[in-house]
């Protein structure tokens, strides 16, 4: 039996685009099961699922839907609709890719179904979006954006070209095989370019003893990529070493991780090492984008595209108690690590960002807050020192060796 395509859209405004696609797809010997989540018009052709369907899977009928004329809330129940539909789906074993394609409404609904498939389901959304911001689209998924160039709104001489090679995209990865390799128990890290010395460091005791180190870049979408990951059963542990994106979700700036960082692994109950790796830094884009308020603060260039804001002792407190907080809902095995002499390889004595106080305030809140049970162990190196990795290591072999 052929693997099937499934393909999500609104087939009232899109249809003589999808039926373009159809074509392409089933020339390449795939079945295509194509779903309407179009709500205001009829389809230009009969779907395998219906927009009701769809809208009924999301909490409301199609004909209620039409008769509110309220375009959000359509969007929001067609959104929920279409990401059960497919988890269904997949569930039964009748999914094995998604396609779309839309405008701003049609990449949100179709995006929704994606992100609700697990990694390694191949995904690809042609998008008039798709040069913009796309976080909101992909989040934490591996899926495939590729610019429309022109609107999707019939097959033209540009068209053509974009939705054909996107097919090929898909059936491209459809039809690659995945090699297997040497299966090793995964820990999940957490890393910076400030702090890109201790985890190669880390990475090297880990990997001598057998353990794989994944590691995941403090940006925010690298923050909240690792948190799902450990809520689906990937890692056994977690050197969650670099916790900067903290900062940025206190400070309003551009690498927040949101409200679930630094609690996934400790509600899961695996053992994890962690450390407040750049939390003397809040980053920004480039320097005329960093607010008003904070103009007058300590400002660092790291590139021409990032902006390092030095966080301050008021902040560094906050931090601390939100460190805290989090860390004291763990079920499992967890220590914090606390560099005195910087942590940061810009928060040593001498750099730019060495601002002892500030890190004593940080220091001061994590004692005061922190659950008694969870060690907080002090080392006197900075945090890209060789002592420090060790320490960190040392003390997940322990915890490792418990399990």
């Amino acid at each position: 039996m052929s693997k099937i395509v499934v393909l999500f859209g609104s087939l009232d405004t899109k249809g003589k685009d999808y039926a373009f696609v159809k074509e392409r797809i089933e020339e390449k010997g795939f079945q295509a099961f194509v779903i309407d989540v179009g709500v205001m018009g009829e389809p230009l052709f009969k779907p395998d699922i219906n927009a009701d369907t769809v809208a009924k899977a999301g909490g409301e009928s199609l004909v209620s839907l039409r008769q509110k004329k309220d375009k959000g809330h359509a969007m929001a129940v067609m959104t929920k609709g279409a990401a059960e539909i497919a988890k269904k789906i997949y569930a039964e074993g009748n999914l094995d890719a998604i396609f779309g394609m839309g405008g701003s409404a049609g990449t949100a609904i179709i995006s929704a179904a994606m992100r609700a498939l697990p990694l390694g389901v191949p995904k690809v959304l042609v998008s008039t979006v798709a040069s913009g911001d796309t976080k909101p689209y992909v989040g934490t998924k591996d899926i495939v954006m590729i610019p429309s160039i022109v609107d999707v709104a019939g097959v033209n001489a540009i068209s053509v070209d974009i939705y054909s090679r996107a097919v090929g995209a898909l059936t491209g990865m459809m039809e690659t095989e995945v090699p297997e390799i040497e299966s090793k128990p995964l820990i999940a890290a957490s890393m910076f370019g400030n702090t890109t010395k201790l985890i190669e460091q880390c990475k090297e005791i880990m990997e001598v003893e057998n353990y794989e180190v994944m590691v995941f870049h403090a940006t925010g979408t690298g923050g909240m990529t690792m948190e799902d990951l450990i809520e689906n059963d990937y890692f056994i542990a977690a050197l969650d070493l670099t916790t900067t994106e903290l900062a940025d979700e206190l400070c309003g700036g551009v690498m927040s991780a949101g409200p679930r960082r630094l609690t996934t692994a400790g509600l899961k109950g695996i053992p994890q090492v962690v450390a407040p790796g750049c939390l003397d830094m809040v980053n920004f884009w480039a320097i005329d984008t960093v607010p008003e308020k904070y103009k007058n603060r300590k400002l660092y260039p790291w590139n021409p595209n990032v902006t390092l804001m030095r966080t301050n002792p008021e902040e560094n407190t906050k931090l601390g108690q939100i460190m805290a907080e989090r860390l004291n809902q763990s079920k499992g095995p967890t220590a914090v690590f606390f560099p005195l002499k910087g942590l940061s390889q810009l928060d040593s004595p001498g750099e730019d960002f060495w601002w002892p106080e500030a890190n004593k305030a940080l220091l001061y809140a994590l004692k005061e807050n922190l659950r008694k049970d969870i060690p907080l162990i002090e080392v006197d190196a900075n945090i890209n020192d060789a002592e420090f990795a060790k320490a960190v290591t040392d003390k997940m072999f322990e915890f490792l060796s418990k399990r």
